[in-house]
């Protein structure tokens, strides 16, 4: 059985459902009034040695070790204070199904290794388990595509590691001037 089709999530997924729909669909900065606006934003690279051929390396999935996998990326604008990093299934049946957030990721950074330590400073909002950790996707349909983005911010966030889902989104919607996406499948 796929890890997407996991339904009871009570409350919290609807209303994370809806702001998320806004983010991920993608926003990019806020107009300056405090509204999500749907300005593109620029458009970063990123790469990882955990993705092969489109796919995700199945040690970074439930079927593996299940750790995050490492992230590169570059072509941030010269204003970035901070990055965020937030993986999701936009197709899943409860949409979208959040795996990770990660946020106020130092503008120094370039990258995110794998495993369990985040860079220092870094935090992790909670995923649609309800857990501030990476939820290692786990389809059974090799088919199945996985979004990785990195959202360079023009500010730190400052929230609290554990913030609520809709919490980190709406602050990375407001605060987001670049996006670097890839798709991959999990190899099972």
């Amino acid at each position: 059985m796929s890890r997407f089709r996991r339904v009871g999530r009570g409350p919290r997924a609807g209303i994370a459902g809806a702001a998320a729909t806004i983010l991920l669909a993608g926003c990019g900065a806020g107009s300056g009034t405090g509204s999500l606006t749907p300005d593109a934003p620029s458009t970063m690279t990123v790469s990882s040695a955990a993705f092969s051929q489109g796919a995700l390396l199945q040690h970074f999935t439930c079927h593996g070790a299940k750790i995050s996998p490492p992230l590169d990326w570059t072509g941030a604008p010269s204003r970035t204070k901070s990055y965020a990093i937030v993986v999701d299934d936009a197709a899943a049946p409860i949409t979208p199904y959040i795996y990770w957030i990660v946020f106020d990721i130092p503008a120094a950074t370039t990258d995110i290794q794998n495993g369990p330590l985040l860079p220092p400073g870094a935090k992790q909002a909670d995923n649609s388990l309800g857990q501030a950790s990476y939820d290692p996707p786990c389809s059974d349909d090799p088919g199945h595509s996985y979004r990785f983005t990195v959202y360079a911010l023009s500010s730190t966030l400052n929230l609290p590691n554990g913030a609520p889902t809709l919490s980190a989104w709406e602050a990375i919607a407001h605060a987001a001037i670049a996006r670097g996406r890839m798709a991959v499948t999990a190899r099972l």
